[in-house]
């Protein structure tokens, strides 16, 4: 019996061929946004459900923190920008064509 299943590669071949290279076009999506409390109780914005692949999630966050005028990063394929920015987050990508949810917090 032959075991197809491959666990683990260090080829970088096939990192890229597993990376989502296909970009959702924004309409499709349905993106939330949430609040939580980190350490210390500060406040977050968490942008969940964006289907994008690394590059645009990141020149998205780009744009984000700049509009926002904020710091945040990108973490597990969603965006957390500091502070409590879901109103104007939600005006940004709705301008942008994403259908775009309050909820948590």
């Amino acid at each position: 019996m032959s075991n197809t299943r491959l666990v683990y590669s260090t080829s970088e071949r096939l990192k890229e061929e597993n990376s989502l290279d296909i970009d959702i076009s924004p309409s499709e999506q349905r993106v939330r946004l949430h609040l939580d409390r980190k350490g210390g109780g500060k406040i977050i914005t968490i942008v969940k459900g964006l289907q994008l692949s690394l590059e645009s999630l990141k020149n998205l966050e780009r744009d984000l923190k700049k509009k926002c005028g904020v710091g945040g990063t990108t973490k597990d394929g969603h965006i957390l920008i500091q502070g409590n920015h879901r109103d104007k987050i939600k005006s940004i990508l709705s301008n942008r064509g994403y259908q775009v949810k309050l909820s948590g917090g």
